[in-house]
């Protein structure tokens, strides 16, 4: 190593070389002669082309990975939802079939088959919305903005300013979200 560049590790200060002017000093790379230094030079642009082109190449496969996992999980999630429908709608097929029975007995007048058909039409709807996680949404107590819409405020007759006195249209949540609020009267 040179001295100068010894000072330089060290944090010396050294003068500065004056514009336009070269310095005496010509590093070589360890084992070059001088006058095999361009061979020198050329060995290592080689390696550093080398180098380059091994990155780059491996740049190229990780983007190839990431948009192949990316196309993969893209799919994983179309087959999800479409299996998510799939049990859906094989819930809910019982339930059209109760409503085609109850149309029948409709067509043939007979009033309390009617009456229990849509009964059952209902029963059935709600457990296959149960085991879809939907849960009615509470409506009894204080107006809650969170889960209820307040279509009109009306006296409470001696109910408690801010409660709710009627539900309009019930709601409904599935998990923590609310699917729709409930739509309700609030006392005044």
């Amino acid at each position: 190593m040179t001295p100068r560049r010894e000072e330089t590790l060290r944090g010396e200060a050294q003068p500065a070389e004056p514009r336009g002017e070269l310095s005496d000093e010509v590093e070589e790379a360890p084992g070059d002669a001088s006058s095999g230094g361009a061979s020198g030079l050329e060995e290592r642009l080689a390696e550093t082309e080398a180098k380059r082109d091994e990155y780059l190449e491996l740049a190229q496969r990780v983007q190839a990975d990431f948009d192949n996992y990316r196309k993969r999980a893209a799919r994983e999630q179309e087959r999800l939802v479409a299996h998510a429908h799939e049990r859906l709608v094989r819930e809910l097929l019982p339930v059209l079939d109760d409503l085609e029975r109850t149309l029948e007995a409709a067509e043939r007048h007979e009033e309390t088959a009617l009456v229990d058909g849509v009964k059952l039409v209902e029963r059935s709807l709600r457990a296959a919305l149960r085991k879809e996680g939907v849960v009615e949404i509470e409506t009894d107590g204080p107006f809650d903005p969170h889960v209820h819409e307040a279509m009109l405020t009306q006296p409470g007759n001696g109910a408690e300013a801010g409660t709710v006195l009627d539900v309009l249209q019930r709601g409904y949540r599935v998990g923590d979200r609310v699917v729709r609020p409930a739509r309700v009267i609030v006392a005044e």
